[in-house]
């Protein structure tokens, strides 16, 4: 059966490009799961790329887990993941301070007990919002444990003029459940209006530095590399900033009517991954 595709270029020119990627960064949420319900297609869909020997990763904007409570998470819903294989916008904020601001030690984090546990973990200390406790950094994520003080010291923090980083630009984050769960660009938005100020820095997709890190360690080129996702504005615009392939699914927060007409249009936007293989093979 001939898949259902949408896509600028003709299909035999998506098919040449597919055919060249040896490696497929997946987004998680909206991707290959929607909360905590494992889509039926991705494992047999994960299967398909080990048996044409393609490699893979898992690429997250979502901060609030670990690298090991994510294997734990992909553990439980039947995938086996190595800690290489993970990389989240948090990991990628720790490897962004790291390089460019080696100075900074104590930071005030919002985000959860397991994002602020790997940056101790890093060897950063955290910073309390007790007054007269000033770090050296601001870091503002996808805080699913959000109280109002600390918001309120954080936008303060803000106002003070301390560099201020932000691990993702997402406005919600996907779920399965009857609510809207108010992510990192929302948080961002909030402490701007309240202050005047936005981040001085958003990592995380569409940042290219996740993918770029993927080619790097694995000795790739930009054209053997896909970027699959739900979201045009994080996952097909990394994959542009990179030199890689974007290619969008439907199956999480994108409409169809939003791809279409999208300006560019992604290279290529499937009804999910599993339609992926056909134009692999």
């Amino acid at each position: 059966m001939k898949p259902q595709f949408w896509s600028p270029l003709a299909e035999e020119e998506i098919r040449e490009a597919c055919r060249q990627i040896r490696h497929v960064a997946l987004d998680m949420d909206g991707t290959i799961y929607l909360g905590s319900q494992l889509f039926p297609f991705t494992i047999p869909f994960l299967q398909s790329l080990s048996d044409m020997g393609v490699t893979y990763s898992f690429l997250t904007n979502n901060p609030t887990r670990s690298v090991a409570q994510y294997q734990e998470k992909l553990r439980k819903l039947g995938i086996e993941a190595g800690a290489d294989e993970i990389y989240t916008s948090s990991v990628a904020t720790i490897d962004h301070i790291r390089m460019h601001y080696p100075e900074v030690k104590r930071l005030f984090v919002l985000g959860t007990p397991g994002m602020i546990a790997e940056f101790e973990a890093a060897g950063f200390e955290m910073a309390s919002d007790a007054d007269g406790d000033i770090p050296d950094m601001l870091v503002v994520a996808f805080d699913t444990t959000l109280a109002y003080p600390r918001l309120c010291h954080a936008t303060w923090l803000a106002a003070q003029g301390i560099p201020y980083i932000a691990t993702n630009p997402d406005r919600v984050c996907p779920t399965d459940r009857q609510t809207i769960l108010v992510d990192c660009g929302s948080i961002c938005e909030c402490i701007f209006h309240a202050c005047g100020r936005r981040p001085d820095l958003v990592i995380g997709k569409p940042n290219p530095g996740m993918l770029r890190c993927i080619m790097e360690k694995r000795g790739l080129e930009p054209n053997q590399v896909a970027m699959c996702g739900d979201r045009i504005y994080t996952d097909v615009a990394t994959a542009a900033a990179a030199g890689a392939l974007g290619i969008l699914v439907l199956s999480g927060e994108t409409t169809l009517d939003t791809s279409l007409a999208a300006d560019p249009r992604p290279f290529l936007t499937l009804p999910s991954v599993a339609e992926l293989i056909t134009f692999m093979k």
